[in-house]
């Protein structure tokens, strides 16, 4: 007999199954995956991070402090790097005492809820939303509730309505590049999501992993650079750009905030650990980054151009799908009332297809169905050549199973 667990285990159910196959399907040699939302192999620089630590893990060098105990906010010159060199181009006017580095984009989430969220309280996402995010929100207990999206992002005045009628503690958004659509919201609307959060007093969590690989269209700024009253919380990652095995990420927010930002972390887990903080900060300080920056972005792009090319040509007339500016991600809506969860469970068995996507439903917290003739493609971390035979097979296994429906009709 166990202890009973607690009841968070319980309310964070279903989103914690939708990760553990998410993860999964990540894993499965044999398949062609457009699964996960990991980056390229050839996006993470190998051979620039075993020179900078051959060359910092000295006793001469920083090898003492990267392997001590560290500040809680995080390394004082990895959060200029960050102020300086991501933040300011962005049009975004931030104090270094002001940013907190985390360990990896998702734990801003997770002391925002410590910050904010009692059991009940409601958080207002995007419909659909980043489903890792909804399974931290759940673990505390929230409420999540969805707002309109459409392709321009969150409709802003659903997003007022829903404020009024919930009054919800937090409104989560991903401006740039939405995981899982690839939307981003328009310029008007940021400016209109951080009015609201003044107006409402609602804190508006901004979460733009995706942000800084935008290989098409117009640069935006962050809702964060139209927040005059601080109510606006900037979460982001070095994940896309450095390295997800690296964990870091960081959070910008004001000074009210931060100082209970501090608290929070110095009660998870004291700081972000140094050694990858040393390597990312040297990255940056020697100059790496602009070719590096240069480098994904011609990667992205060229896989972008060749599975929008691919979707066209092989997937059934009547296919809606997302053209995404940056990211990893466009978002396929299917004709003819085909269930994309039933898809993949043959897509990926069948040994002539063998194709991995994620399928759409999970994304939407209303349940009853939403998206379920919708799959988010991740093009990220597939070759140009492996982009073509998958989304082939996937096309053609589509294009039968419509016409054995129009057949049975």
């Amino acid at each position: 007999m166990m202890s009973q667990f607690a009841e968070r285990m319980t309310t964070m159910e279903k989103s914690a199954a939708i990760i553990r196959k998410l993860f999964g399907a990540m894993n499965d040699p044999d398949l062609i995956s457009f699964g996960g939302g990991a980056p390229a192999k050839e996006a993470l620089p190998i051979d620039i991070v075993r020179e900078i630590t051959n060359e910092v893990m000295r006793i001469d060098k920083r090898g003492v402090e990267a392997l001590q105990y560290g500040s809680v906010m995080g390394l004082q010159d990895l959060r200029e790097v960050v102020v300086n060199e991501l933040l300011s181009p962005k049009g975004v006017d931030a104090k270094v005492d002001n940013l907190l580095i985390t360990s990896g984009g998702l734990e801003a989430m997770n002391l925002l809820c410590q910050l904010y969220i009692d059991p009940g309280d409601v958080i207002l996402v995007e419909s659909p939303t980043f489903v890792h995010c909804v399974e931290i929100f759940e673990m505390f207990q929230a409420k999540c509730i969805s707002v309109d999206m459409d392709d321009n992002g969150m409709v802003t005045e659903d997003l007022e309505a829903k404020i009024i009628k919930y009054r919800p503690k937090i409104v989560y958004v991903i401006p740039t590049f939405q995981n899982p659509t690839g939307r981003t919201l328009s310029l008007d609307r940021r400016k209109k999501i951080a009015e609201l959060g003044s107006q409402y007093d609602v804190i508006i969590l901004e979460d733009d992993p995706y942000r800084d690989i935008r290989y098409s269209g117009r640069e935006l700024q962050p809702i964060k650079a139209f927040d005059e009253t601080g109510h606006t919380v900037l979460a982001n990652s070095f994940s896309k750009i450095f390295s997800p095995g690296s964990r870091l990420g960081y959070v910008l927010a004001s000074d009210e905030v931060t100082a209970k930002l501090f608290d929070a972390k110095t009660a998870t887990n004291s700081h972000t650990s140094m050694l990858p903080q040393v390597i990312c900060a040297e990255f940056f300080k020697r100059g790496y980054y602009p070719d590096h920056h240069k480098m994904i972005c011609d990667l992205y792009r060229e896989r972008r151009d060749t599975m929008i090319e691919c979707i066209d040509r092989f997937f059934p007339e009547g296919t809606k799908r997302t053209f995404p500016d940056g990211g990893l991600f466009t978002w396929a809506q299917l004709p003819g009332g085909i269930n994309t969860t039933e898809l993949l469970v043959e897509s990926t068995t069948n040994p002539d297809v063998k194709v991995a996507y994620v399928a759409g439903e999970g994304f939407f917290i209303e349940g009853g169905g939403m998206g379920n003739n919708c799959m988010r493609i991740s093009f990220g971390g597939v070759s140009p050549e492996k982009i073509r035979i998958g989304a082939e097979k996937l096309g053609n296994l589509i294009c039968s199973k419509l016409r054995l429906r129009q057949k049975a009709l």
